[in-house]
């Protein structure tokens, strides 16, 4: 089989924007160039790898999405084929990582930042999202990485732990159950409890009160998990969350309060979620290497 490294470029690069245009505006060459250089891969494979709609993108066929997981590898070799004779830890390559949007904002950045000072040939191409958003892109192979809780996740992936949270209730700072050290499922589903608009999260919530046989007085929801903690710290309704940001303020500056649950509830973990048909390329495995030490350092930090 006749291919080149261009070709998994550019196949590459389609398949992580949907787009053809997008793809040759990120590798300065033409959209044709691209178009070309799958239409060759396809004819070397007997069968289509993109399924291109009109107005709509491309997206990954069943077999393409095998192709590009194994091209991600082939360049990554390729790569590491190139820097033999050079510093081990000076290696290059793109790494396409999710995150969940609510864990984004709380760790990614610390963790980029260290990525950056100990390797600052790798480069990341960041995609926040839902849990549905990350699952589908797992699946297509278009994320090769994703940060994010262990909800909604598709078959075939492998999940490297990196915390377990507790869920706790999220309260306005003048609300009565906020004078309470620990506070029941009951008490809570009596208020109106206000969750983010993510099915598998919303839905997980609703699945720990019915647990215990207790059904919210009323449910509202919202998309953002910062409007949520706005809502709440100024008197909306109550949550319960495992995410817990530094500092117990909404963005309009009101105070909330945590209080841990009376009932004994299931820990959420946070992982780093891979196709585990396939190897991990050096700048995933930097990646890696940077969370499992940011979080072990945040568990420390936090237990003390």
């Amino acid at each position: 089989m006749k291919f080149s490294l261009r070709q998994l470029r550019y196949a590459l690069a389609a398949a992580k924007h949907s787009n053809l245009t997008l793809a040759a505006e990120e590798l300065h060459v033409s959209q044709p160039s691209i178009s070309t250089a799958i239409t060759e891969l396809e004819q070397l494979f007997g069968q289509p790898l993109f399924v291109r709609q009109r107005g709509l993108g491309v997206s990954l066929t069943p077999l393409g999405r095998t192709v590009m997981a194994q091209a991600r590898r082939v360049l990554a070799e390729a790569q590491t084929f190139a820097d033999i004779g050079t510093d081990s830890s000076d290696f290059s390559g793109e790494l396409v990582l999710g995150c969940y949007e609510d864990l984004a904002p709380y760790c990614l950045p610390q963790i980029l930042r260290r990525l950056q000072q100990d390797h600052p040939q790798v480069t990341v191409d960041m995609r926040e999202g839902g849990f549905e958003y990350l699952g589908k892109r797992l699946a297509e192979g278009t994320l090769e990485l994703a940060l994010t809780y262990d909800l909604g996740l598709p078959a075939n992936m492998q999940c490297i732990e990196l915390r377990q949270l507790t869920a706790h209730a999220l309260l306005a700072a003048d609300h009565p159950l906020a004078n309470e050290t620990h506070v029941s499922l009951q008490a809570l589903s009596e208020c109106n409890l206000v969750v983010t608009d993510q099915i598998h999260s919303w839905q997980h919530v609703l699945d720990l009160f019915n647990f215990y046989g207790h059904l919210p007085a009323s449910v509202q929801r919202t998309h953002s998990f910062e409007f949520q903690r706005s809502l709440v710290a100024n008197g909306f309704g109550v949550a319960l969350t495992y995410t817990r940001p530094f500092g117990d303020h909404s963005y309009d500056g009101q105070p909330l309060v945590c209080r841990s649950i009376r009932e004994e509830l299931p820990t959420q973990r946070i992982v780093l979620a891979f196709d585990q048909r396939n190897a991990l390329t050096p700048p995933a495995e930097a990646f890696k290497k940077q969370a499992l030490a940011w979080f072990k350092e945040r568990l420390a930090f936090t237990s003390n």
